[in-house]
């Protein structure tokens, strides 16, 4: 089975010292997307959230999506401040404009300044685990959206002037505790059918969280998360597992990739010494473990985590502009020449590179 390499692009590098960028330049994003395409990367991430200063996430993805065509595109989703209805129209559009190669990771805020920015409510005064509820609804809304239009409910008859068969278009229904919609959705169903959901989990809320409706689940193997260290790899697998198993997944295990900020030089000394001269500029502090050092030495280390059960690593530049490039041009084909990861793409669809068939639409054959 393919280790799935994946990168996670954040700003110019996840080192709050590293050298600033053009980021407002939806091309400084393009280019690193496709750096990550030509390393095979299966799929990458893209950092957001509304306290942060740029540009949109989901924008960026239907930019980068005609100008790449394989790797899947997964921009970030706050679920806390956000509509499902109107998301899942982004996430379906995106699947459209890449032709089966979007996602999504879904989120939880607790930031007090976010808050402010929309001024309906104060996050920070409810509890974890009801923000969490409140995401897996947030999913459940856009999948059953997603699903709303049957795969052939567009007839485009002009003959009788008919674009759609309504009998083939549903009504969702949604009533839960923070949604109510109705449906259908205003997008044909996307052409993967549902679209991969991500989520980054460090502890048990969100271990149930990426349980009830996620397909792949970052965690963060040797961090530190919110409440403490977070693990080895064959540790952070055990909490996936365990919260499949508390809430009786019925679906697939979810595919779990670990998260790794790395430093990568010709060298472990030339690695750990950048580390050390951007920490005195600005310490780095992270959720994720940090790695300093050669392309051989990660594969090492990426190869224990696959005997340990991992599906994968999603890698976070320390700097974009000299660290990415070395995961593509350095790591990639070293994990390829151990047969670890892909050394071609073998599938056009993000559903496809994750070994992923395309689920059938809960609503079809049903009346409208």
């Amino acid at each position: 089975m393919t280790f799935h390499l994946a990168v996670a692009l954040n700003d110019t590098g996840w080192h709050p010292a590293a050298p600033p960028g053009d980021t407002l330049d939806p091309d400084f994003w393009v280019a690193q997307v496709q750096e990550a395409e030509r390393g095979l990367a299966t799929l990458v991430t893209l950092e957001d959230g509304f306290a942060r200063r740029g540009l949109d996430s989901v924008l960026i993805a239907l930019r980068a999506g005609p100008q790449t065509s394989h790797v899947g595109l997964v921009p970030t989703v706050v679920a806390t401040h956000t509509e499902p209805f109107h998301v899942s129209t982004q996430i379906a559009t995106l699947d459209w404009v890449t032709r089966g190669r979007a996602g999504e990771r879904i989120k939880v805020s607790t930031d007090p300044g976010e808050a402010e920015l929309f001024g309906r409510r104060d996050p920070a005064a409810e509890s974890r685990e009801a923000l969490f509820e409140e995401a897996t609804d947030h999913v459940e809304v856009q999948r059953r959206l997603w699903d709303s239009w049957e795969d052939d409910a567009e007839i485009r008859d002009a003959s009788t002037n008919r674009f759609v068969d309504r009998d083939k278009l549903h009504y969702v229904d949604f009533v839960g505790s923070h949604f109510a919609v109705r449906g259908p959705s205003i997008t044909p169903r996307p052409p993967q059918g549902q679209p991969i959901v991500t989520a980054l989990a460090h502890v048990d809320t969100a271990y149930r969280l990426a349980a009830r409706c996620a397909d792949l689940v970052f965690t963060t193997p040797d961090g530190v998360g919110r409440d403490g260290p977070t693990g080895d790899a064959a540790t952070t697998l055990r909490g996936v597992r365990s919260a499949e198993a508390e809430i009786g997944r019925s679906e697939e295990p979810t595919q779990v990739l670990g998260d790794l900020i790395v430093f990568l030089d010709d060298d472990a000394t030339a690695a750990s010494t950048r580390w050390t001269r951007l920490d005195g500029e600005r310490t780095l502090r992270s959720d994720a473990a940090v790695f300093a050092g050669t392309a051989d030495e990660l594969a090492n280390r990426l190869e224990g985590w696959a005997a340990a059960g991992l599906a994968g690593a999603r890698l976070r530049p320390a700097v974009a502009d000299h660290d990415l490039p070395r995961i593509t041009r350095d790591l990639a084909p070293e994990l390829a020449r151990r047969g670890l990861t892909r050394t071609a793409y073998e599938a056009d669809t993000l559903r496809g590179l994750l070994g992923l068939e395309k689920p059938a639409d809960r609503y079809a054959g049903a009346s409208s």
